[in-house]
């Protein structure tokens, strides 16, 4: 049966007559409140029902009143003791003592004592109340609203068209039954005796759960997490692909009034699928989105959405389709200057003089404003010469700017008709030597209301150009050496900055796939940190013009190398605004790595999508159990078999009010039926 048959299937269902089959039958609670209750269950239901997992769903129907459809969602935990236990566990102890054989054919058991021998406690987290409202519809909520004696309930274990019904529903109801996906099918645990006999229950997500949303993948290596990025990957593209509207034509049209505004600013139509094309951007730091693969069955990201992906590297490569990530520094000063300041921030350069450096301001300043020009045309040709010294090639280049008679006469050089950059820099090391000597420069003080001839973000261009702190002093410091290591991102090309072409193609739902594997970290930190800005500034420049804003898909593996760490309580990183602001602007966070610790709780307290396969200590559990219900599942995440166990998670997704335990499907160029 196709999806979206199934879909419209599963909707007509009764839950309160398909859950509550006879043979479903578990036991009785003894015991409920609010958050909990314990259920007497036998030997002979828990095998009949095909085994009670840990996790498993039951329901707990209320029987007490004709007419009334209320069911309390529950999921089995761990065993609870009996009242009765401590006789039993007696009688066992002498039987034992009196070498009886108690199981098997050869029991010598009466029947009786095998009778209540056979019962055992379970204790269920309860998870919300099913029920139907006023039209007929079965609703869900996700607590209780009320309570009766324990007596009044009987539990059943759902399968079939009931555990469908519970594991795909979603409090808005099917809005529009095309833009449905199945991901995997239901798994309860590890070792699957009884489950290879159960019906198949396939678990269903909605793209849309993803668009905008913080979505977080842990696990160990080789546990699947990148099989689950691809399978999101690949449905948000069937996703975008019904989009029915362009940024571009929706932007060139003209609104009369506050609907038509609205209209722009919602980003989804009333069947629920997107407006506007989705654009995906993958920050592939082990180079397997990229590059063909043998994971995917010879199928990589690249290749199965080869017309929409454009692939960037960070150095040139011998195969073709990849653009590689460098910025003619004197050219592109913004995009220059950014990577240079991203580098001193992230290899913790904080002495004075570079942090006085890093805040000087390349933008060039509106052409009426005449002293800020003739301000700014110095720094510039400051910085040029900063970079021609440090070594960064360039082919001839000239600068322009205003200096003075006095040391322009003194040295021979004007740099007013236009110098080469060996002239610049001599012109300002000058300068810098004889700042406090020369007339101008000593004199100007008192002439300009205490104002120094240079600035002072002139003076900390010249301390690096010169490598001396002060006027006429020795050369102390580094300087513009501590440029040398970003030459290798340098290039003498004129074309478009990398980061306004990725965010050209996002704009219009391409995916772009930024191939990190051959940088080293601090490569690695400054490129994708730099993409994300861009994106991130574009976004809300977008938001505060009231302008459209497409879906943005930011994704990224080994997400640890990259993202602030746990303690880091610095808000103003990019990764932290994408997690707190992303939402309105419609930017969407998918992350994957193996700790939940390594990661900032910034970004996990706003993370609304969680994947969760095998974690292998309890320091990781400990994290996770903070978050939704995963605390039901923190002793069975820890349990693993490498054989059988990939693509084995605890899934809770935004439309979803609990963890359901998933096999992911495998990922494959085959679109699913």
């Amino acid at each position: 049966m196709k999806l979206t048959e199934r879909i419209k299937s599963e909707a007509q269902i009764d839950l309160f007559l398909e859950g509550k089959r006879k043979e479903d039958f578990v036991g009785r609670p003894f015991y409920i409140d609010y958050d909990k209750a314990f259920i007497l269950i036998s030997d002979s239901k828990k095998y009949r029902v095909g085994g009670v997992p840990q996790g498993s769903f039951l329901l707990a129907y209320y029987d007490n009143e004709d007419g009334v459809s209320e069911t309390l969602l529950l999921r089995a935990i761990q065993t609870t003791k009996l009242p009765t236990d401590n006789e039993i566990v007696s009688s066992m102890i002498e039987y034992y003592k009196d070498n009886i054989n108690t199981s098997g054919s050869g029991s010598e058991l009466d029947d009786f004592t095998r009778y209540e021998f056979s019962f055992s406690g379970l204790e269920c987290r309860i998870l919300g109340s099913f029920y139907k409202g006023s039209s007929g519809k079965v609703l869900f909520g996700a607590d209780v609203e009320n309570f009766y004696s324990a007596h009044n309930y009987s539990v059943f274990k759902p399968k079939g068209k009931a555990l469908d019904f519970i594991v795909n529903g979603n409090e808005e109801g099917i809005i529009n039954e095309e833009i449905y996906k199945k991901i995997g099918q239901v798994r309860y645990s590890s070792t699957k005796r009884f489950q290879e006999n159960d019906e198949e229950v396939p678990v269903s997500i909605l793209p849309t759960d993803f668009l905008g949303k913080r979505t977080a993948l842990f696990g160990m290596t080789r546990t699947g997490k990148s099989n689950t990025v691809k399978k999101v990957i690949q449905q948000t593209v069937e996703m975008s692909n019904l989009a029915n509207h362009t940024l571009e034509e929706i932007t060139q049209k003209q609104y009369r009034n506050e609907v038509d505004a609205k209209f722009v600013l919602n980003n989804f139509n009333n069947d629920g699928t997107t407006k506007y094309p989705v654009g995906q951007i993958i920050f592939d730091i082990n180079g397997e989105y990229a590059n063909a693969n043998l994971q995917d069955e010879g199928t990589a990201i690249f290749e199965l959405f080869e017309k929409d992906v454009i692939r960037y590297s960070v150095v040139e490569k011998e195969e073709p389709g990849f653009k590689v990530m460098k910025v003619n520094f004197y050219e592109q000063l913004t995009a220059g200057f950014n990577l240079i300041e991203n580098h001193f921030r992230n290899t913790g350069e904080s002495s004075d003089y570079v942090n006085a450096f890093r805040v000087v301001s390349l933008e060039k300043p509106e052409d009426h404003d005449r002293s800020a020009k003739t301000r700014y045309d110095r720094k510039k040709a400051a910085y040029l010469c900063c970079l021609k010294k440090a070594g960064f090639p360039t082919n001839t280049f000239k600068v322009k700017f205003s200096g003075f008679k006095e040391l322009n006469d003194e040295i021979g050089i004007d740099p007013s008709k236009g110098i080469s950059l060996e002239d610049a820099s001599n012109w300002f090391e000058q300068l810098w030597d004889k700042y406090k000597e020369l007339k101008h420069t000593s004199e100007y003080p008192k002439k300009n209301k205490g104002k120094e001839w240079a600035d002072e973000e002139l003076k900390a261009l010249l301390t690096f150009l010169t490598m001396k702190k002060q006027p006429g002093a020795n050369p102390t410091v580094s300087g513009y050496k501590k440029l040398t290591p970003l030459i290798r991102l340098h290039t003498k090309s004129n074309n478009n900055p990398f980061e306004e072409d990725i965010l050209e193609h996002l704009r219009i739902g391409k995916i772009v796939i930024v191939d990190l594997s051959q940088g080293d970290p601090d490569i690695q930190a400054l490129y994708s940190e730099q993409i994300c800005k861009r994106i991130f500034e574009d976004a809300m420049s977008r938001f505060i013009g009231t302008k459209p804003n497409n879906f943005v898909q930011f994704y990224f593996e080994e997400a640890h190398n990259l993202f602030p760490k746990k303690d880091d309580k610095d808000l103003s990183q990019i990764y932290n605004r994408i997690a707190k602001e992303g939402a309105k602007l419609n930017l969407g966070l998918i992350y994957a790595t193996q700790e939940v610790s390594s990661i900032s709780s910034n970004i996990l307290k706003n993370t609304q999508n969680w994947f969760i396969a095998h974690l292998n200590n309890e320091d990781e559990t400990k994290e996770l159990r903070k978050y939704y219900d995963f605390a039901d599942f923190t002793s069975s995440l820890i349990k693993f078999s490498s054989s059988n166990d990939k693509g084995f998670v605890r899934m809770k997704t935004y439309s979803n009010s609990f963890v359901v335990p998933v096999q992911i499907d495998k990922f494959s160029a085959q679109e699913d039926a």
